[in-house]
């Protein structure tokens, strides 16, 4: 990746993440931990490799489809969304509010550009797969990609998806785990631990990479070797729960925390 292109997409992330902590401080509460930790994979797909996306046309057929399995991650997706303008900018002051159409979860019955509604943890998963499956019936050219989160994977649904995936080679499936290691109650090695991770979707018939999931050319360069595989694909991605919110790396859990707005504010560096 040249430098002019690795600029821009570190800029991007930044933009991104302080427009997701604004989001959610202007609400006052929310899942701050792992809507930062998706943010870097989410900038790379959408600003770099997601192939005929159309904010006028959002159900285009042929585009490439992007699931938030682990539908906490919401509002990474909405800054995302808001900024390639699938809806209006204004609409991110309005999350989780009576009415909105940006709750809690992904809902892809509110949200222009959501491909598939969240809320159940696992199910995301099977629908990738499911469409995975589709588009290769249907001879559509169509990458799937699907973020899941490692509480998320404790879920036996998950593993049935990923069996399925892994023995009928759905090489058009990239899987990518956010891998932070840490769940709503706790780190995970205390709880149900997922580790080693890697392993246990390669026992599974997937190509597996293990990377920093924080390093923009790193992640850049996975995706690329997954499409070029004969597998259904896992990027794991090793994280840190609420990455670039200082206020959220140095909190004890901030799976979901309260964010006032003098905390948001000093983050963001953005004025009243």
């Amino acid at each position: 990746m040249d430098a002019e292109k690795l600029n821009f997409l570190a800029a991007k992330a930044r933009q991104l993440r302080d427009d997701a902590i604004e989001t959610i401080g202007t609400f006052g509460v929310g899942h701050i931990g792992g809507v930062m930790s998706v943010m870097d994979a989410l900038t790379v797909i959408y600003y770099s490799k997601a192939k005929n996306l159309d904010p006028k046309n959002p159900r285009k057929k042929d585009r490439d489809r992007i699931i938030m399995s682990k539908g906490h991650a919401g509002p990474a997706m909405y800054a995302v969304l808001a900024d390639l303008g699938y809806f209006p900018r204004e609409w991110l002051h309005t999350l989780n509010l009576n009415g909105t159409n940006l709750p809690s979860h992904c809902d892809m019955n509110k949200t222009p550009g959501i491909d598939m509604t969240a809320g159940s943890l696992g199910q995301g998963l099977s629908v990738a797969v499911g469409m995975a499956a589709a588009a290769k019936l249907d001879g559509n050219p169509a990458t799937i990609y699907c973020i899941i989160g490692d509480g998320e994977s404790q879920e036996g649904q998950i593993w049935e998806a990923s069996m399925y995936a892994g023995s009928h080679k759905l090489n058009n499936l990239i899987v990518l785990l956010d891998y932070n290691k840490m769940q709503l109650d706790g780190a995970l090695k205390d709880i149900n631990d997922l580790a080693p991770a890697a392993d246990k979707w390669r026992s599974f018939g997937f190509y597996v990479q293990d990377i920093d999931g924080h390093d923009l050319e790193a992640i850049s360069d996975a995706i690329d070797r997954a499409k070029a595989s004969d597998r259904a694909n896992m990027i794991v991605l090793n994280t840190v729960k609420g990455k670039g919110a200082r206020f959220a790396e140095e909190a004890s859990n901030c799976h979901s925390m309260t964010i006032t707005e003098e905390m948001w504010r000093n983050e963001t560096g953005r004025k009243a």
